[in-house]
Order: C-alpha cells, then structure tokens, then sequence
C-alpha cells in the first residue's frame, strides 16, 4: 500500500479585535493504513493589518495557513515547497523504515 501524508492545521490563536493570528498549531501524519509517523509543532505568527498580504482570521482558509507552515520549514535556500518535500520525506522513510522492519521480523512460538 502507498505512504500517504497529510498536513493539518489543528488549532489558531488569533486577536479578537483584528483578526490577527499570533499562534498555529500543526501537524503532519504519513501512513500506509497500518504504519504511522507523525510530526506537530507550533508556529508563532505576528500578524499586520496593515500589510497587503494580511488576511484575517475568519477570511483564512486553510491552504493560506499551511503556505505559512511551509515557509517557516525552510533551511537554507530551500523553498517552501522544497521544504514540505523533505518533511514529507522523511516522515515517508520513516513509516517505510516500519513496514520494512515488520517484512523482515516475525513474533510467535515455534511449537
């Protein structure tokens, strides 16, 4: 079966008087339907009205949220989907690191 992932944004903090999220809470899950690894984390934001890319909260939706997942993941001069891609990587190798080690192990008696 194929390792899927799937990010998620959990939970916001944002000010009630202008909309602004400060706080995201995140997380990744990669799986085959039997094996799991999954990462979470939080990112603090600061949040301008005044800028031209604000967005407010009730206007977010949740692909603009995890864009500022992304970015915040990058190392070096990776893009932001370059850094999705390695988190995604390595989540993958390690829930096939478990399918793996399952195939060459086995429990039991022998009689």
């Amino acid at each position: 079966m194929a390792i899927t992932t799937t990010w998620s944004v959990n939970d916001m903090t944002h000010k009630d008087s202008d909309g602004g999220v400060f706080l995201v809470k995140w997380s990744l899950t990669a799986t085959d339907g039997t094996y799991l690894a999954q990462e979470s984390d939080k990112l603090q934001c600061t949040a301008d009205p005044s800028a031209s890319d604000y967005i407010a909260y009730a206007d977010l939706k949740e692909s603009d949220v995890l864009g500022w997942v992304y970015d915040s993941l990058k190392e070096g001069d990776e893009t932001a989907a370059e850094a999705k891609k390695r988190i995604e990587d390595e989540r993958t190798a390690k829930v096939q690191g478990q399918i793996d080690n399952a195939a060459a192990t086995s429990s039991g008696v022998p009689w």
